[in-house]
């Protein structure tokens, strides 16, 4: 059995015995012994952004002549290693931890100073060479420094939840062309209403996902302004006049994002409006997701006591104990990304207004939920898009059918023979028990062609430029004042 070795590392409180393999050091040490709150770290997109964070700050730092050139590429080089992967298990703090998030800054501060000493040739811990506050943090601030790792994060995650959305609008869009010649019967308040065609359904689904893209995409754009080299409170102290441009620029070359120079770096140290507003653009997309995933869950009740007009790919076995029981599990445990979506929300609301005077100190736990939230909505969009919309497919005669049966299918009649006569003809199918199709040619309203004419999917579910009957036919104005 192998011993583990420590080095001694001393702070402002005393000393600890960090394990000597680890690149994290005191700081840390502290943090995760004072916060063992739920065992979750923080994400990889978050490491790596900070990461970036330290490679803009000491690429600005030398430009601005306020670090050794020596020092900052060593830094920067360990900084890439981190950005491409290397010692994230390195990064043990909690995602509920200390205020403002300072225990993260620091790991990553001492991840990346140990790393760059090794590089430089000493021993972890030989903070002489390289130090986790006088070089990686040199310029910065935790409270400038995690805001814009927020940003970077959620700007670079945004664009897998972007693939995924394009994916589920395009597949929907094709199931609109594939059905787009299937009549089925419409239905308000859960009850008949007039036909409409299934491809005319999932293009409004199609559409609705267009639009929550489009809505997040507005409300990433406020992520992109910058307010690293605000420093402290937001005044810049200890930075370089020049400081901020540089480092703004050098983070959107490493970055690969359109970032551009805060106008007011007060302002991007004080309020977390800009998360919240794209937290409140993912909410209304997991209302949009609940509300369509809850249609395909309808539409494919059954199979034999349901609406069973649309068939979902079995992609699993969905009961212990019913035999050849299938569920619609895709479009359930998107549903359940949805719900938890809507309480992260809720969280970084709160999490939000908690801020006081010159910094929000619980910025921590809004970059956990923000985070959260892009990752599982991109995951999952993807999830059902590929193993539940791609392998939808009709049951044509049963939509066929409801069409034919709908009581409201005498909606048709509207324009021959008036609201309150159709009205009477609806109770007649009711009472009866007979088609609408039925009764309207029993009763003389329409021959069989010219019912036959209106039931057209072309005729029943678009605006028609005249009526395919015309009113001004003799036997039709006789039968309206009939039936009035």
């Amino acid at each position: 059995m192998v011993k583990t070795k420590f080095r001694k590392e001393r702070d402002a409180l005393g000393e600890l015995l960090v394990p000597d393999n680890a690149y994290y050091g005191i700081h840390t040490l502290r943090a995760i012994n004072n916060f063992p709150v739920s065992g979750q770290k923080s994400s990889f997109q978050m490491i790596r952004a900070i990461a970036m964070v330290k490679w803009a700050a000491a690429e600005a730092n030398m430009k601005c002549r306020e670090l050794d050139p020596g020092i900052g590429k060593r830094i920067q080089q360990a900084a890439k290693e981190v950005i491409s992967g290397k010692f994230k298990e390195q990064f043990m703090v909690d995602v509920f931890q200390a205020g403002a998030g300072t225990s993260f800054n620091m790991n990553a501060n001492e991840v990346i100073a140990n790393r760059a000493i090794e590089l430089l040739g000493g021993k972890k811990g030989d903070y002489r060479m390289v130090h986790p506050n006088d070089h990686l943090n040199r310029s910065q601030s935790t409270n400038d420094v995690f805001p814009t790792s927020m940003r970077i994060a959620s700007l670079i995650l945004f664009r897998k939840l972007q693939d995924s959305l394009f994916h589920l609008e395009k597949d929907l869009l094709a199931k609109a062309t594939e059905f787009d010649g299937i009549i089925k019967s419409g239905r308000t308040h859960l009850q008949d209403a007039v036909p409409i065609r299934l491809g005319q359904e999932f293009s409004g689904y199609a559409e609705a996902i267009k639009r929550s893209r489009l809505r997040i995409e507005f409300a990433t754009r406020g992520l992109a302004e910058i307010g690293l080299g605000g420093s402290a409170v937001g005044t810049g102290v200890n930075t370089h006049k020049r400081y901020h441009k540089e480092a703004v620029l050098a983070l959107k070359k490493i970055s690969g994002l359109p970032l551009f120079c805060s106008s007011n770096l007060i302002e991007r140290m004080q309020s977390m409006a800009d998360f919240v507003e794209l937290s409140g653009s993912l909410r209304e997309l997991a209302v949009e997701l609940i509300r369509i995933v809850n249609d395909i869950r309808l539409l494919s009740s059954g199979p034999r006591t349901g609406l069973s007009e649309i068939n979902l790919p079995a992609v699993q076995p969905g009961s212990s104990i019913m035999p050849g029981k299938v569920n619609p599990v895709m479009a359930e445990v998107t549903n359940m990304v949805a719900f938890q979506v809507m309480g992260n929300d809720v969280t970084i609301a709160l999490a939000a207004q908690a801020g006081q005077l010159e910094l929000n100190v619980m910025m921590p736990v809004i970059a956990s939920n923000l985070l959260l939230s892009i990752e599982i909505l991109a995951n999952v969009i993807e999830l059902f898009s590929l193993r539940c919309v791609q392998g939808i497919t009709a049951n044509e005669e049963r939509c066929r059918r409801y069409a034919e049966e709908s009581i409201g299918l005498v909606t048709i009649l509207n324009p021959i023979i008036g609201y309150e006569a159709a009205a009477v003809v609806s109770k007649d199918v009711i009472r009866s028990g007979k088609s609408p199709k039925e009764v309207i040619i029993e009763k003389g309203i329409l021959s069989p062609d010219q019912i036959n004419q209106l039931l057209d999917p072309a005729h029943m579910t678009r605006p028609l430029a005249t009526s395919c009957v015309k009113r001004k036919n003799n036997r039709t104005r006789r039968l309206k004042r009939n039936h009035s």
